[in-house]
């Protein structure tokens, strides 16, 4: 049986009694709260203990008692890897006394004996102490304690400043209660902060009719840097199979000349650890990495953990995949849909271990090779355990190495992969449109425990989803949902040239793109410039020299009196950056509406007005009282407001 007498519960921030860890960014905060309590009308004193994993010892920082038993601290993580963080709690018996002597004292008491008691607490803290000097007081302390004749004198120390610092200092944490370790993985500043641009880099060729290169996706990053991208995703870039290979518009039959479906992984010309051909050499990515990293831009890989049929896998290691009773392959499916091209491995099988391991070393080949960033393609469909095993082997010796989730899935199952330790994770923004929905939506992942470790990026669009709002839409609506992505969330995304080209014609009835790059090669004209492409820039711009928009879960929603318009402000941590953005939700009409300031939520006072510099046209609007009319037009459909107090 434990002798303690301080209870430690609801300890915040936790996931699962410390089963999964939170997440920060290097240089975040960590605010940890607990209820702390003991038995009685003792004092009770606690302190925050905390360490990176990797150093030995811990910093121990004392609670601050903010009322109703609740206790407080923080601390700042500064490197990349996993903390720990425990709370140890006392009844402070020194405290206690010095406490309880004072009140005595004041109601003119004698207290003789209760100095003499006070001895032993000197004693401890005497041995404690750092200085000679402290060591020397405390010990002119208990003689005078004892002293009849320097009982004025002896008073008066009792209650001084000076040894209640002292005991804060230095105390003794008998019986103390210490908490299990709990945990907090700490990524550098683009897992929380990132624009990113996919495209297909067989669709870069400088001519129409031709196969892309690597070399011919270098060409096009001054372009991509340009517009204040600093993530490039590649699907993927290994051989493609050739058996069942898919034709265009997913027809079952490839006619000669189909390029086939990147996401078919594995042919003659090899699988997970090979280049495709016709992209070129792993010389040509080494030299694209570089390239990109001058512009400012790291690439990100696919990881798709799936085989063709003819990938060298399926000979080498049969064991690794489902057979039908009548012997033929068992290929991918989700009914109603059919993927012929594609073969799923069976993490059931029996030499699972050997399957984990090869596809660490799938993982590892691109680490090694310079890449730092994976999107990881339908995480949900393996197992969970084996992300968490995979994701932690490779970020215990690359913790720089961030892994994206594309997982458009139950909420339980794409939140159980953030704790599991993907880095960021899509969302459902690319389905979230009406004013009550991104409320919502943004509430949920930035008022309740999703924002401790689901990092959303948001993404208007991808390959495989060609949204019904973005179908035939017009530039409005094009520059609304960018908007909105890039205001809202730290990270996003966008599925290049379809996105900023508006190219939306539809599969009928389907939120899938006709024509869709994902089943043949298609050819851009990298030169275009357009309204989109310029707004992006400007957004992007914007975005990286405001830090309020470098985060997602300071957020607050205003009050405006029209659905068809939202507004919500956005702060930095050292609220020195305040943003206030207006969006109508309206591609075809003017809206109108009053705007309310959150005064309440402003750092300064905005007794004599406010001014609204509008950083995409550079207007300035001088505001008072809370209430403030706004109007947009489809031609500018919103505003991105930064305040500052009028002088």
């Amino acid at each position: 049986m434990k002798q303690q007498r301080v209870i430690i519960e609801n300890i915040s921030p936790q996931l699962h009694c410390g089963a999964f860890f939170v997440k920060r960014i290097i240089g975040d905060t960590v605010r940890v709260y607990a209820d702390i309590f003991g038995d009685g009308h003792d004092i009770i004193q606690a302190e925050l203990r905390f360490g990176h994993a990797d150093h030995k010892g811990y910093t121990a920082k004392r609670m601050v008692h903010e009322g109703n038993d609740v206790y407080t601290a923080e601390f700042q993580v500064d490197e990349p890897g996993l903390y720990q963080y425990w709370i140890c709690g006392w009844v402070d018996h020194a405290l206690n006394w010095q406490h309880g002597i004072k009140a005595k004292i004041q109601d003119g008491q004698h207290v003789k004996s209760e100095l003499l008691d006070g001895v032993q607490y000197l004693k401890f803290a005497q041995k404690a102490v750092s200085t000679k000097k402290d060591a020397s007081y405390l010990s002119h302390c208990a003689a005078i304690f004892r002293d009849e004749k320097k009982y004025d004198e002896a008073v008066q120390e009792a209650v001084s400043e000076r040894l209640g610092q002292l005991f804060m200092d230095f105390p003794s944490r008998k019986l103390a209660t210490i908490t299990d370790p709990l945990r907090v993985y700490v990524d550098r500043k683009k897992a929380g902060f990132s624009t990113w641009y996919e495209f297909f880099p067989r669709s870069t060729a400088p001519e129409t009719g031709k196969h892309g290169t690597l070399k011919d996706a270098e060409r096009i990053l001054p372009k991509i840097a340009g517009m204040g991208f600093d993530v490039v995703y590649l699907p993927p870039i290994h051989p493609i199979g050739e058996v069942n290979r898919k034709g265009k518009n997913n027809t079952v039959n490839a006619q000669e000349g189909d390029s086939g479906v990147p996401w078919g992984i594995g042919s003659k010309h090899g699988g997970h650890k090979s280049i495709h051909p016709e992209l070129g050499s792993e010389a040509d990515l080494k030299k694209l990495i570089k390239s990109a990293d001058k512009h400012g831009i790291e690439i990100a890989l696919d990881l798709a953990f799936q085989a063709a049929p003819d990938h060298p896998y399926i000979e080498e290691h049969p064991e690794w995949f489902k057979r039908r009773p009548d012997g033929t392959m068992q290929y991918a499916e989700n009914p109603p849909k059919k993927y012929q091209d594609i073969v799923n491995f069976n993490f059931d099988c029996k030499e699972y271990k050997a399957l984990w391991n090869e596809l660490l070393e799938v993982t590892l080949h691109w680490v090694n090779m310079g890449v730092r960033i994976f999107r990881v393609d339908n995480p949900h469909t393996k197992p969970y355990h084996f992300w968490n095993w995979l994701i932690t082997s490779v970020k215990d010796k690359h913790p720089e190495v961030l892994f994206l989730s594309e997982a458009f899935s139950r909420p339980k199952v794409m939140q159980q992969l953030a704790k599991q330790g993907f880095s960021q994770s899509y969302t459902y923004f690319t389905w979230r449109v009406y004013k009550h929905e991104l409320i919502t939506y943004l509430k949920e992942l930035t008022n309740t425990e999703m924002k401790e470790y689901f990092r959303p990026n948001f993404w208007p669009n991808t390959p495989d989803i060609n949204p019904y709002h973005l179908q035939g839409a017009n530039e409005s609506q094009h520059a609304i949902r960018y908007t909105l992505a890039a205001t809202l969330s730290g990270n996003i995304g966008i599925y290049g040239p379809v996105f900023e080209y508006m190219v939306s014609e539809p599969m009928p009835g389907k939120e899938e793109y006709m024509n869709s790059e994902k089943y043949e090669v298609r050819y851009w004209d990298w030169s275009v410039e357009n309204k989109i492409t310029r707004l992006i820039t400007k957004i992007n711009a914007i975005r990286k020299k405001n830090p309020a928009l470098q985060q997602t879960n300071n957020l607050e929603f205003c009050d405006i009196e029209n659905d068809q318009l939202i507004g919500f402000y956005k702060w930095d941590n050292e609220r020195t950056n305040h943003l206030l953005m207006v969006i109508s939700l309206d591609p075809h009409h003017s809206q109108q509406g009053m705007v309310r300031i959150p005064a309440d939520k402003l750092p300064f006072s905005s007794d004599n007005g406010l001014t609204a510099h509008d950083l995409i046209t550079d207007s300035t609007y001088y505001w008072e009282g809370e209430w403030n009319f706004i109007e947009l037009h489809p031609d500018l459909p919103f505003h991105i407001f930064q305040l500052t107090a009028r002088i």
